[in-house]
Order: structure tokens, then C-alpha cells, then sequence
């Protein structure tokens, strides 16, 4: 899922900055005003859910079947929502996805832009050296880290109702939680407020912990191995 997502995230990232920056040097996608940069973002992101979101399904059933396993591996999970729901089952739960995914994504690359200016504002005040508007790969790693941990805390609600949706129907063991059963919910509103009713707030930040301890250093190394790439590739082919 991470392969297909990752790659059209940032394709279609760099070719929409290119277009409003009219470059396509990345060190010139800086200068964009943060509400571009935010708009770029979820747009990214809209653009790699879809592409990528029968993968992202197949992980969440997997991961959340428990033992004794109802699916044995992708495949087998993949013909059996083929079966029972059709081809369109494969995109259940897209849209509380892209709701989910628009701030997100937004928030994500918009903020991560935000702490790179930051970054290279204290360098220009700081630092002696010629380099001093180039930020070290740390000092990426912590932009990509605080970005990755501030879109994660305001968008967790929404993770959690994505998910819910995407296990209806599930079978699995009583010990991993209450079965979802299919169509639980009317919609993303619906789902929201009778999680509120019968599990309270917390019940919307259920996992919150994990989900960014794997999330933002996650997507800090991202963001790093991307600033890194794209600079090899613009000094090797320019």
C-alpha cells in the first residue's frame, strides 16, 4: 500500500507546486504561501487514496481479523470482498477516507513547509555558514516529525471512523473488540455521534498513542528521503 500511495503523493505533489510556482527546481516550491502548500497537499493526498485505497482496505480487515484468522492472506481476503460485495467493495469506506484525507494531507505537507521556512529563518540568524538557508537532514527529520504529529493528533477522530467502516461485517474473536456489523452506520455524521453516545470522547482517540509513535517518524523519514532524492536527481539530470 505504503509503494503505490507514497509515489503518487508526491508526483502529483511536485507537478502541482511546479505548476504554481513555475519551476520545477523544489528549492523554489518553498517560496509558495502556506495556503498553497496546504491545498497541494490534500489534493496529494485525495489523488493517492484513490489510487491506492483497495490496499489500504486489505491491510485494515487484515490487521484487525484477530486470531483465529478469518483471511489467511491478501488474497484471500481480496476474493472474498470481491464475492460478497463486488468490485465496489474494494472502495468501501472511501469516502469518511478522503475526509479524513484532506486535512490530513494538508495539514501534514502545509505545516511541514511552515517548519522548513522556520528552520531556515533560524539558520539565516544562527549560522555562519554559506549553506545556511540548506536545512541538515536532522533538522528535515524533525520538520517531517512535528508536521507528521500535528496532523495525526487533529485527524485521529476521523482515522478512527475510517476504520470503523472499513471492518463491517467482520467476523473475528470477542476478545479484539465488538463486531462492526455491515452498514452499522448511516454515514461518516452517523458514525461520529454514536461513538461519542456509547464510548465518549475517548472512544474517537482510541489508539492515538501508537498511531503516532508509527505515524510521524514514519513520514519524517519520508519527507527526508524525498528532500534527499529529489536533490540527487536535480544534480545528476540539470
Amino acid at each position: 500500500m505504503v509503494m503505490p500511495y507514497t509515489a503518487i503523493q508526491f508526483t502529483v505533489l511536485h507537478k502541482l507546486k511546479t505548476f504554481a510556482s513555475g519551476s520545477s527546481k523544489t528549492e523554489n516550491h518553498i517560496n509558495l504561501s502556506p495556503y498553497l502548500s496546504y491545498i497541494s497537499g490534500a489534493l496529494a493526498g485525495c489523488a493517492a487514496t484513490v489510487g491506492s485505497y483497495p490496499f489500504d482496505l486489505l491491510r485494515t480487515i487484515l490487521a484487525s481479523q484477530g486470531e483465529p484468522k478469518v483471511y489467511p492472506n491478501m488474497r484471500s481476503a481480496f476474493m472474498d470482498i470481491v464475492h460478497t460485495r463486488g468490485f465496489q467493495g474494494l472502495y468501501s469506506g472511501l469516502s469518511p477516507t478522503l475526509v479524513e484525507i484532506i486535512p490530513y494531507a494538508g495539514l501534514q505537507f502545509g505545516t511541514y513547509d511552515t517548519f522548513k521556512r522556520w528552520g531556515m529563518a533560524w539558520n539565516h540568524r544562527y549560522s555562519n555558514t554559506a549553506a545556511e538557508d540548506n536545512l541538515s537532514s536532522f533538522q528535515l527529520f524533525l520538520c517531517g516529525l512535528a508536521a507528521g504529529t500535528c496532523a495525526k493528533l487533529v485527524c485521529h477522530p476521523l482515522d478512527v471512523v475510517k476504520k470503523r467502516f472499513q471492518i463491517e461485517g467482520l467476523q473475528r474473536h470477542p476478545r479484539y473488540g465488538a463486531r462492526v456489523e455491515h452498514r452499522a452506520y448511516r454515514n461518516m455524521l452517523d458514525a461520529m455521534q454514536r461513538i461519542l453516545q456509547l464510548e465518549g470522547w475517548a472512544g474517537l482517540y482510541k489508539g492515538i498513542i501508537p498511531s503516532t509513535v508509527k505515524a510521524a517518524p514514519a513520514g519524517a523519514v519520508t519527507f527526508v528521503a524525498y528532500e534527499l532524492t529529489s536533490d540527487w536527481l536535480e544534480s545528476t539530470f540539470n
